[in-house]
């Protein structure tokens, strides 16, 4: 069971570890193998454009540090809303950090195809939820829990790093319900300066409006986004 995220994010112990682009290839996705994964490190990680995914079967260890080139991002104004879309959002309800241990456990099912999410990774989102760095998005219908996505929150950048659906276009609401509240103008400050990012453009993902950004516009988005003022997910 997973604790209550902190109304406020508190910043951990900077990690022992470095990240940085500076040398990566045009093209190079795998940049560094190993670390750890305290809540220091993952931090510094997404702050410098890097995300972990275990480079053995079914994720398992060692630890690699990813950055695709170029990188699949969601930009305010980008997503593409359909029509049967709409009409699921009206049939389904989306909340927030209501059922974090469900959705990334759902993410995690072994029985996914590519399937990458380890017990090692689920315990250190659940700590990054816990001192309110990673959150979920729920979508539920008539009470139950029928979708979600979860991920990383700085500042005006979300990282989604999976989602799972039960029904039809439930993933899809949930990234909607995330959008609306990451995007909307709140505080006079600039919601075109925030970001999603989710790693790679897919087919599914691209039908949804997500763009494919070269790594140095990536990292100049992300600088701004993660200097933005705190969104509040609710």
């Amino acid at each position: 069971m997973t604790g209550v995220p902190s109304a406020r994010p508190v910043e951990p112990p900077p990690s022992r570890w470095g990240f940085s682009l500076d040398r990566a290839e045009p093209g190079e996705e795998l940049l560094a193998v190993g670390g750890d994964l305290e809540p220091g490190t993952l931090l510094a990680a997404y702050r410098a454009g890097l995300f972990p995914m275990g480079i053995g079967r079914n994720g398992s260890p060692p630890i690699g540090w990813w950055s695709p080139d170029p990188r699949g991002v969601l930009l305010p104004g980008g997503m593409h809303v359909s029509r049967s879309l709409t009409r699921s959002a009206r049939r389904m309800e989306t909340r927030v950090d209501t059922a974090f241990a469900d959705v990334i456990g759902a993410c995690a099912d072994p029985s996914r195809s590519g399937r990458w999410i380890s017990p090692r990774i689920i315990a250190a989102y659940t700590r990054l939820h816990e001192l309110g760095w990673a959150h979920s998005v729920e979508t539920w219908r008539d009470g139950r829990l029928v979708g979600g996505l979860y991920g990383v929150l700085i500042g005006g950048f979300f990282a989604g790093e999976s989602m799972f659906h039960r029904e039809t276009d439930a993933s899809k609401v949930a990234l909607l319900g995330l959008v609306e509240r990451l995007f909307e103008t709140t505080g006079g400050d600039d919601p075109r300066a925030r970001l999603v990012d989710v790693q790679w453009r897919t087919p599914h993902l691209a039908s949804l409006g997500v763009v494919a950004m070269p790594r140095a516009e990536y990292v100049e988005r992300l600088g701004r986004a993660v200097r933005a003022p705190s969104v509040v997910l609710e």
